[in-house]
């Protein structure tokens, strides 16, 4: 008897369970229903209640996690672009209309050279229906027209062709249509329930709080007087005490929030349902309840509360057993989901933890609360009125002005203005940058600037940061695929195994031009597409054999070498592309031209791992390939991705891009049907991601700024059902990727000179990182990326000794070593390859015994192949053995019950500390109230205002023995012009 064990990838396990993601971590919507004491139903609703995931017996599957990384979601200094890069700037802003005689304002400018030489164009186009926000490549040699970035933006015809707007006071119009996207300031109701009080009039009777109610508003502000305050006020009144003497208040990563406290405001003996103070929290968006009594007392519903307004309430719950707080968040049904998502238990025994997700998870609340249908509508009715009237007071001044100034493209600024109105030009830009820097100052000193990252500590570990692979790497890239812990990279020099720790190894010579591959190591095979026109093959190998010859160094390949790996009928083919999931078996569709080629592998997972010792005679393991049918198209594909049908049995689909559209095409009857049209003059298709929902399949397509995703509902045995879904959502990017890659949480997108970091259950901006010339290498399993370095650093870390000794919550960087500087001049920089841990980004740290080539003796987990159906779509891939591994090790680290190594670069004092830190593991970490607290005073001179930011001497013990001293390569430079990410 022989058991079968396969790994499935993450495309199942982490990028495919997107309705398991959703459904557990964001709660589900419930029907909630209040009544009287005499059991009379007063009031009801439908919420998505959050609660976490309490059973700690449950199986941890894949999907699901015990902690989350915590991320402010389109936070203000990634999409407030007007303040942050237009105003201030000499920059062009133009007025039109569209075809529907709706006007629209569009503003541009470029990019200061200073950020990492990487110039590009900023546009803002203000409509409506909202702001569209696009990054467009500099080319000096290339003139940026109007109508191009209009037509960028999906806006190709004008009922009024767009004129230029000169006057300088414009940029305080357009100011105030980017405020119109979310105050920058936040205030928050806080009601106190005592035990067994179950209506809203009780719990606004209260007229002072519990001990443990107190310590909790310590935790999350300061208690500041009101009257004479000169910060943000929330609404509250500083000056004559009629809401109250006293508030709480606090800055959150440059966010002023005031908290509207129910014993706080003012109460009245003869009014028992308190209008003051329900004036203020019912008009709230988001309210916390502390809520007193035991689990087993009768708990908070929204329904309790008479608010039209408040769309989310958090239930907070003292435990003074443990002296932890548990949460549940209660969303109304309209509210898109936000995140973090609760941890598992929603128990939180750090109070500083506790404090950091409270304020993140009620900010990306409103923020949520903003775009439903409620708010949005009169969001888009006050937007439409103030561009309107703003378009109806410039256009007659815009008739007087010359044409020919009115016209000029983007790159005819100044130098290319003729003398004799070049002095006049000069003066009115002086003018336009001296009323915008004003503006910027007075914004900033007012409170309303986006300035978020200011009051952000720089030593937070973000789970995209990299680390370093290879230093000065000499060649191009062209295509690559992770084999263990190393890199299998096709370049112009031939195929080369390269590790962070050893030379380079070449594979094959530069006869064999590889395009497209897949290392399998489950199935023993190496997947790879050669590309010389007509001669174009696939190629399989046996990973073994291949290991063998570098093992041994017998030879290095070439083409004429490979004439026994060539699978037959593949001539001439342009594209391929593999199922993710091998348990049904390896399925390979060949693109030649405009004909689809179906493959599959003879045998199954369990025989091809036994036969491979028998078959270690033959290399080649060509014959275990068969043919079994062709599809034609009218047209050649330019993405394909394979999707796994439910049962496996006739339901198997191809997805295909070409033209305008995305098409779904039946393995077994070739019947296609249209998934997507595009409704664009140019396409450019980037990836179509399989994901799964309900088990039932789903598509992420990628193409032009657009990620939109699909549900597909197959039929029994016949065409695919293709419906629109209340579950079909899409978002924006803010330029072009050329590659997306899909590791849950997150949704990466490449491009030439940044990474865009999204999460996918909402596809909210968590973060955007420049990098200079980027190409991203490889991403099934860790991601690997190259680039350019722009200054010079040291380390004598490699990356597989920082994974060694990372933290689950503390992913390791370290600097990338010294580039020799250049002799000559213009001589290109050099490029460094830098990897992205996927334990990083998924949540969690764990060593990988992964199979390298380089060293053989190490003891192997097998680990399985992902999808890439085209060099543009990339997923990612962990094992169920790993990631059972990370719950049972995450959960370890969090009672406390696992033994710290130590290390032999300690010293016998640091390792004196390690008892007392697994001490701290069980106890909980100390609660800081004070921590991460920064009241920002004003520019005008009130220091005494100004709370200095402070951790815990707990945390500084943490940090200087857990992680390495050692620099990221991305550092975070955060000011108002820029935000860069320096290669050092």
């Amino acid at each position: 008897l022989i058991t079968c064990f396969f790994s499935s990838s993450v495309s199942e396990d982490l990028g495919c369970r997107r309705g398991e993601f959703s459904r557990k971590h964001y709660g589900s919507v419930e029907l909630l229903i209040s009544s009287d004491a005499d059991g009379a139903i007063q009031r009801a609703g439908r919420f998505r209640v959050e609660n976490g995931i309490s059973d700690e017996n449950i199986d941890y599957t894949p999907g699901t996690w015990h902690r989350t990384d915590v991320h402010l979601e389109n936070p203000e200094c990634h999409t407030r672009w007007y303040f942050k890069y237009f105003l201030g700037k000499v920059h062009q802003n133009y007025i039109g209309t569209d075809a529907e005689k709706n006007p629209f304002f569009l503003s541009v400018v470029l990019s200061d050279q200073n950020n990492q030489r990487v110039p590009q164009y900023r546009s803002i186009l203000w409509r409506k229906t909202g702001t569209q926000k696009i990054c467009l490549p500099y080319c000096p040699t290339k003139t940026l027209s109007v109508k191009s970035i209009l037509s960028a933006m999906s806006l190709d015809k004008f009922e009024k062709s767009p004129r230029e707007i000169l006057d300088p006071e414009i940029q305080k119009d357009l100011l105030v249509l980017e405020e119109q996207e979310g105050s920058v300031n936040f205030k928050f109701g806080v009601l106190y329930a005592k035990d067994g009080q179950l209506t809203d009039d009780e719990m606004f009777s209260n007229e002072t709080g519990s001990e443990s109610f107190q310590r909790f508003l310590g935790l999350m502000g300061d208690k500041i007087t009101l009257k004479g305050w000169t910060g943000y006020r929330g609404g509250l009144d500083t000056k004559n005490d009629t809401t109250g003497s006293f508030s709480i208040y606090t800055v959150y990563q440059g966010h002023e929030i005031m908290f509207h406290v129910s014993t706080m405001l003012p109460y009245s003996r003869e009014n028992k349902q308190q209008v003051e103070r329900k004036r203020h929290i019912g008009n709230d968006i988001v309210t916390i309840v502390f809520q007193e009594g035991e689990e087993s007392s009768p708990a908070f519903k929204p329904s309790m509360i008479r608010s039209h307004f408040t769309h989310i309430f958090a239930l907070v719950r003292y435990n003074k057993q443990n002296d932890s707080y548990r949460l549940k968040i209660f969303s109304e049904e309209s509210v898109p989901l936000f995140g973090p998502p609760l941890p598992s238990p929603p128990v939180f025994t750090n109070h500083r933890e506790f404090r950091d997700f409270v304020l993140v998870k009620l900010i990306n609340a409103e923020k949520a609360t903003l775009e439903t249908p409620t708010f949005a509508q009169k969001r888009q009715r006050t937007l439409d009125m103030l561009i309107r009237s703003l378009y109806q007071d410039l256009m007659p001044d815009l008739h007087k002005v010359n044409n020919m100034l009115n016209r000029r493209s983007f790159s005819d600024v100044l130098p290319e203005s003729p003398k004799s109105t070049r002095k006049k030009e000069e003066a009115r830009q002086a003018e336009f940058v001296r009323l915008g820097q004003a503006l910027k100052l007075k914004t900033t000193v007012k409170g309303d600037a986006p300035t978020n990252l200011t009051t952000t500590s720089l030593c937070k570990k973000e789970p995209w940061e990299a680390q370093s692979f290879y230093n000065n790497f000499p060649h191009e890239v062209v295509c690559a695929d992770s084999w263990g812990q190393s890199l299998l990279v096709s370049t112009d020099a031939g195929i080369l195994l390269v590790d962070d720790d050893q030379p380079l190894v070449q594979v094959f010579d530069k006869t064999l031009q590889i395009k497209q591959m897949h290392v399998l190591e489950a199935l023993n095979l190496l997947i790879a597409r050669t590309d010389k026109g007509k001669d174009s093959r696939l190629l399989v190998f046996r990973l073994s054999a291949i290991q063998k010859d570098i093992e041994t160094k017998q030879m290095i390949r070439s083409k004429y070498d490979c004439r026994e790996n060539k699978l037959e009928r593949t001539k001439g083919c342009h594209l391929y592309a593999i199922n993710t999931h091998h348990g049904s078996g390896l399925r390979i569709v060949v693109a030649i031209r405009n004909k689809l080629l179906l493959v599959t592998k003879k045998y199954s997972l369990c025989n091809s791992l036994t036969s491979s010792s028998q078959l270690s005679s033959s290399d080649s393991p060509v014959d275990e390939f068969q043919y079994i049918r062709e599809i034609c198209l009218s047209d050649p594909p330019v993405v394909m991705t394979l999707i796994d049908g439910p049962t496996g049995d006739s339901d198997n689909m191809i997805c295909v891009a070409y033209r305008h559209q995305f098409d779904l095409i039946n393995e077994s009857t070739g019947e296609s049907c249209r998934l997507h049209h595009v409704e664009a003059s140019k396409v450019n298709f980037v990836a179509a991601i399989d994901v799964y929902e309900d088990g039932e399949a789903g598509l992420l397509l990628c193409y032009n700024y657009v990620c939109q995703y699909r549900k597909v509902h197959p039929l029994n045995g016949g065409s695919p059902l293709i419906q629109q879904s209340a579950s079909d959502f899409h978002f924006s990017w803010n330029q072009v990727p050329y590659a997306v890659v899909c590791a849950f949480p997150y949704i990466l997108a490449f491009t030439i000179d940044s990474i865009e970091v999204r999460l996918v259950v909402n596809g909210n901006l968590v973060h955007t990182a420049v990098v200079p010339e980027l190409q991203l290498v490889s991403s099934r399993s860790d991601i690997y990326f190259k680039a350019t370095t722009a200054a010079s650093g040291s380390s004598s870390s490699s990356s597989r000794e920082m994974s060694s000794r990372s933290s689950p919550q503390t992913p390791i960087t370290y600097e990338m070593s010294e580039c020799p500087l250049s002799s000559l001049e213009g001589e290109v920089p050099c490029k460094n390859l830098y990897k992205i841990p996927l334990s990083n980004l998924v949540g969690r740290s764990i060593e990988r015994p992964l199979k390298s080539p380089l060293v053989p003796k190490v003891v192997t987990t097998p680990i399985c192949s992902g999808i890439a159906s085209v060099p543009v779509t990339h997923s990612l891939s962990l094992s169920r053995m790993e990631i059972k591994e990370i719950a049972s090790r995450t959960r370890k680290e969090l009672l406390g019950l696992l033994d710290e190594p130590i290390s032999k670069t300690e010293s016998p004092k640091q390792q004196k500390k390690l008892p007392q830190r697994q001490s701290d593991l069980k106890q909980g970490a100390v609660q800081s109230t004070s921590s991460d607290r920064l009241i920002s005073s004003s520019l005008e001179g009130n220091s005494e205002q100004c709370h200095l930011s402070t951790s815990s001497e707990t945390d500084t013990v943490a940090n200087t023995e857990e992680s390495p001293l050692s620099s990221s390569p991305f550092q975070l430079t955060s000011l108002y012009d820029e935000d860069i990410i320096d290669l050092k």
